[in-house]
């Protein structure tokens, strides 16, 4: 081996534990297999989606639950041209911040668009559901461009 040759060894990043949803995020699964969507209301009033166990600023428990909108606007995206097997769509997509109407604190999730240029900060997005939710976050299959929708 050569000083310019570099090492390398195979490593599989594993979790042996599991946990469980708990009382918060079980309940936005939830919501999710019904297909509504829903936040918690931090202390300062701003509505997080998706919710938290507790609250950012002050760590106090966060239980006052609040549905939101299955749509928002898109707050700032990135294209991925070359989807890898790991990625949600076999074709080109973008990851996207979606604020939904009503909430306070953009998600991230995937918004299908057909090319990069369909895309603006500020445009509307709908939510667009498998058809058998389980109570995952892929149950929101994709956000889409509302037509004619900037904010």
């Amino acid at each position: 081996m050569s000083p310019a040759d570099p090492l390398t060894q195979d490593f599989e990043l594993g979790f042996t534990y599991t946990r469980s949803t708990g009382p918060v995020v079980g309940r936005f699964l939830t919501g999710l297999r019904e297909r509504r969507i829903e936040g918690v209301r931090a202390s300062d009033g701003r509505v997080i989606v998706p919710p938290m166990e507790y609250d950012p600023d002050t760590a106090a428990a966060l239980e006052d639950f609040v549905e939101v909108g299955q749509e928002g606007e898109l707050v700032s995206w990135c294209w991925v041209s070359e989807p890898r097997a790991a990625h949600p769509f076999e074709r080109p997509f973008a990851w996207g911040m979606i604020r939904l109407d009503g909430a306070d604190v953009p998600m991230v999730h995937c918004i299908a668009a057909d090319s990069e240029q369909d895309l603006v900060t500020g445009a509307r997005v709908r939510a667009s559901w498998v058809d058998e939710p389980r109570g995952h976050i892929s149950d929101i299959r994709c956000f889409e461009l509302v037509e004619g929708g900037a904010s």
